[in-house]
C-alpha cells in the first residue's frame, strides 16, 4: 500500500513541474527568445561618466529598467570628447546582441554609420539628449535644446538691461546638443540690437578649459557684461573664473544644467540663472521607450523632457526642488 502511495506522489510531482507554466506579470520580460527564457538586455550608452548630469540619467535609466524588469548595461567613456571610443561601445553592444541601444552620440556624425549598423542588425536605437544625423533611430528623447537656450538668451538679456557685450561658452564642436545651442543662444540674442555678441570659446566640456577661455574673454572685453555657458563644465569653470577675477555680480552668468557646484554658484551670486533639464526623465522615458520599441509598440519620434529656469527667487519652490533633485 505504501508502494502505491508513494508511487501516486511521484507521477504528480512530474505532471506539477513538466505542466505548463503562466509567466510571472511582475517579471514581463522573460520572453522566452527561441524557447531559452532570456532577459531583456538594453544598453544605455551617455556620452560620458564625468559630470554629474549623466549620473543623474543612469539613475533614471536604472528606475526604468527596474520597473521593467529589464537588465541595464551602462557603459560610456571617460570623456566627452572620445568619439572613437563610443563607437567601440556601441560595436561591443551590438557584439553583445542586447536588444535595445540607448545612446547619447558624441558627434551627430560620426555615430551615423554604427546607429545604422545596429539597426539594420534589428537593434533599435534610441537616441537622448544628443542625437545622429539619421533617420533611423526610433525615438529622440532630449531638452529642445534650441528652444532652451533661446530661454536662456532672453534670461540673460533680462539681467544686463537689454544692452551690452556678451560671450558664449559652447562645449564641443560637432556635438548636436552643443550646436543645438549656440544656435539658439545666437538666434535668441539677435533680437536684442543693443546686445553684442563679441566671444564664442569652446569648452571641450572641460572644467579647466572653461575657466581659461572665460578668462581669455574678460581679458579680451573688459566691458563684458554677460555669459551663457552651454553645459554643466563650461558652468563650472565659467563661475570659476569669474568668482576669482572679483567679478560675481557684475558679469552676469546663466548655465544650461544643475550640477551641486552650479546651485552652489547660484545661490553666492556668481550665476543669476540655471536653465535646467530633465536628465532624470531622459534615462527613464530612454529606457521605456526602448522597452516600447523591443515590443513592437507605437512610438513617439520626438519626446521633450523640457526646461526650467531656476533663480535665487523660485529656487526653494518645491516644484523647484523635485526638478533639481529628482532622486530625492
Amino acid at each position: 500500500m505504501l508502494k502505491k502511495i508513494s508511487l501516486a506522489l511521484f507521477i504528480l510531482s512530474m505532471v506539477v513541474s513538466c505542466g505548463p507554466q503562466k509567466q510571472s506579470e511582475n517579471n514581463p520580460v522573460q520572453i522566452g527568445d527561441k524557447g531559452k527564457g532570456e532577459t531583456i538586455e538594453i544598453a544605455v550608452i551617455p556620452k560620458s561618466f564625468s559630470h554629474q548630469f549623466w549620473l543623474t540619467v543612469k539613475a533614471g535609466a536604472d528606475k526604468a529598467g527596474e520597473e521593467l524588469g529589464v537588465k541595464i548595461i551602462w557603459q560610456g567613456t571617460a570623456k566627452e570628447t572620445e568619439v572613437e571610443q563610443q563607437i567601440n561601445i556601441v560595436q561591443d553592444m551590438i557584439n553583445r546582441k542586447v536588444k535595445a541601444i540607448v545612446l547619447a552620440a558624441s558627434d551627430a556624425n560620426a555615430l551615423v554609420g554604427i546607429v545604422e549598423n545596429a539597426v539594420n542588425k534589428g537593434i533599435p536605437v534610441v537616441t537622448i539628449d544628443s542625437g545622429v544625423n539619421s533617420d533611423k533611430p526610433v525615438s529622440f528623447v532630449a531638452t529642445d535644446n534650441i528652444l532652451g537656450a533661446k530661454i536662456a538668451a532672453d534670461t540673460l538679456a533680462k539681467l544686463i538691461g537689454e544692452e551690452g557685450e556678451v560671450g558664449l561658452i559652447p562645449f564641443v564642436a560637432g556635438a548636436a546638443t552643443s550646436e543645438m545651442r549656440e544656435k539658439g543662444f545666437k538666434e535668441g540674442i539677435s533680437a536684442y540690437p543693443n546686445i553684442k555678441l563679441v566671444s564664442v570659446l569652446y569648452s571641450d566640456s572641460n572644467v579647466a578649459k572653461a575657466m581659461d577661455v572665460t578668462n581669455d574673454m574678460l581679458t579680451a572685453f573688459p566691458n563684458l557684461k554677460g555669459i551663457f555657458a552651454a553645459n554643466e563644465s563650461s558652468a563650472v569653470g565659467c563661475a570659476q573664473a569669474i568668482k576669482s577675477k572679483g567679478k560675481a555680480g557684475q558679469v552676469k552668468v546663466v548655465a544650461f544644467d544643475a550640477a551641486e557646484e552650479e546651485i552652489q554658484a547660484l545661490k553666492e551670486g556668481v550665476i543669476q540663472a540655471l536653465i535646467v533639464q530633465n536628465p532624470f526623465k531622459m534615462g527613464y522615458l530612454g529606457v521605456k521607450t526602448a522597452y516600447d520599441a523591443i515590443k513592437g509598440k507605437p512610438l513617439e519620434k520626438r519626446i521633450d523632457t523640457g526646461v526650467t529656469v531656476v533663480t535665487l527667487e523660485n529656487i526653494n519652490d518645491p516644484e523647484i526642488q523635485k526638478v533639481l533633485y529628482p532622486t530625492h
